[in-house]
């Protein structure tokens, strides 16, 4: 009877000690704890919400130095809920902590901008999501990127409204702004998102995207602005914002200088309306005249060519640096042009085009908007090789000159390119004209078309964001030989 009292003694005090020596309290009066679940899921109970809290705090305080904030809080779906038991097992704070650690990042308060980067030819959607900690830093990066594509002086002088009317000749900045949808709320961020504290770091990513790195290209001789950003395929527009101490393709390189080259991919649109009132030269025509009492192939210049001067002004609209619209203004002559008369000892007119001479295809007044090259597309944003010379500023129905000699193989309709003509200079050469308001009646195919001959009008048919010619020069005929730089010929 002892031996089975001593036994029942030894099992009480085991039960007894056990139950001392567990964390897990188990009373007869409820308790309350709190569960804590992640995503819907449990992972554990722990005495108070605020000890869970501290704790994730205290742990990270490496990003609350790196990112100079006060707080870590938990992940986003991180919720602790209040409960009411008699069973009370408890998990220790450290090893929660280490499930959440593992499973979902933790959080900082901070601002998200949602921007809507969505262009006419993308399929779905395009969300581009920006994490700051103080909406200063998005308020300053956008700053800056416009100071980028006016110049600092520009902008801070369009900011403070003290720029200057235009006299005779100059620019007025008259708006700049972003051409996105743009959504801002306060949000806890996850530390493993990228998160920009720094302006000119954010800037950097909203016109160059993830293309960061520049490289470095050494000027040779020869070299100009054009052919550089030809060469290394990018765009003028991108060269230009790379290296921000020139101000346009005119600017001057020298052997040996170091510039930039970098590829933009903005993540917002940027759109410029500017006037501009520039002195331009106008160049002077060459006006061929046949002899039939010349020796055919005795040519002779009786009337040397001089170019004129005009005061060209215009609203220029550009997006991300790339002419988008010109809305010409006025066009005043200030000295005219004396066409250089050329007599040919030939009677009829020929349908073999000149190599070595080839009219300019609008009326004076013009800009460049787009040169031959590679570029943003105006409808995508995205990179393309742009396969001709976009002509802009001498208005809507202006008209469009056949640049030589030839004979009409296509005149008519083309999605891409709109009301379009291509003439066969039966020389080796061909040029295609798009984009045209209209055909002209007499532009028809088999027909020979005289140099100088108007064979369209300048509009904004196919895919074209504003009025202006798309003219191509091909070696061969166009679609089965090889594009040209049409500025090496003009």
């Amino acid at each position: 009877m002892k031996k089975v009292i001593s036994l029942i003694f030894l099992l009480t005090m085991c039960f007894f000690l056990y139950f001392i020596n567990r964390k897990d309290t188990y009373a007869t009066q409820p308790s309350t704890f709190y569960k804590v679940y992640l995503d819907g899921r449990t992972i554990g109970v722990v005495n108070s919400k605020e000890e869970l809290e501290k704790y994730i705090d205290k742990q990270n305080n490496i990003y609350k130095k790196k990112y100079d904030v006060k707080t870590v809080y938990a992940p986003n779906g991180l919720d602790v809920e209040k409960e009411v038991t008699y069973d009370g097992s408890i998990d220790q704070v450290e090893n929660v902590y280490s499930k959440i650690q593992n499973n979902k990042p933790f959080t900082i308060e901070g601002y998200q901008f949602k921007i809507d980067n969505t262009s006419e030819e993308d399929e779905e959607q395009n969300i581009i999501n920006v994490y700051v900690i103080k909406k200063e830093t998005f308020d300053e990066a956008v700053e800056s990127l416009y100071a980028s594509f006016v110049g600092k002086e520009v902008y801070e002088k369009y900011k403070n409204k003290q720029q200057k009317e235009i006299e005779e000749t100059g620019s007025y900045l008259n708006s700049i702004y972003l051409d996105n949808k743009i959504s801002i709320k306060k949000v806890r961020i996850p530390i493993d998102e990228k998160i920009y504290s720094n302006s000119d770091e954010l800037a950097q990513y909203l016109l160059f995207g993830d293309n960061q790195e520049k490289k470095e290209y050494t000027v040779k001789n020869g070299d100009t602005i054009e052919s550089v950003s030809f060469d290394n395929k990018i765009s003028i527009e991108e060269f230009l914002l790379s290296n921000t101490s020139f101000t346009n393709e005119s600017n001057l390189l020298f052997p040996g200088q170091k510039v930039l080259i970098g590829q933009t991919d903005p993540k917002v649109r940027v759109v410029t309306e500017e006037s501009i009132t520039e002195d331009v030269t106008k160049k002077h025509d060459t006006v061929i005249r046949y002899d039939s009492s010349k020796v055919k192939g005795d040519d002779e210049v009786v009337q040397k060519g001089e170019d004129g001067l005009e005061r060209v002004s215009q609203v220029v609209k550009k997006v991300n640096g790339g002419i988008s619209y010109i809305k010409p203004i006025s066009n005043k002559e200030l000295k005219p042009a004396v066409s250089e008369i050329v007599v040919h000892g030939q009677k009829e007119v020929p349908n073999v085009g000149a190599t070595g001479s080839w009219k300019w295809p609008t009326n004076s007044g013009y800009r460049i908007s787009s040169y031959f090259g590679y570029r943003s597309d105006p409808f995508s944003g995205r990179r393309a090789y742009h396969n001709g010379l976009d002509i802009s500023g001498t208005g809507y129905g202006s008209p469009i000159y056949a640049s030589n000699n030839g004979t009409v193989i296509a005149a008519g309709y083309r999605g891409d390119y709109g009301n379009y003509v291509v003439i066969n200079h039966n020389n080796g050469y061909s040029s295609l004209y798009g984009h045209m308001s209209r055909i002209a009646s007499s532009t028809k195919r088999g027909k020979t078309v005289a140099r100088g001959q108007v064979i369209g009008y300048v509009g904004q048919t196919g895919q074209a964001t504003g009025p202006h010619l798309h003219f191509e020069i091909w070696r061969g005929i166009p679609f089965t030989g090889t594009r040209l730089n049409p500025l090496k010929y003009l």
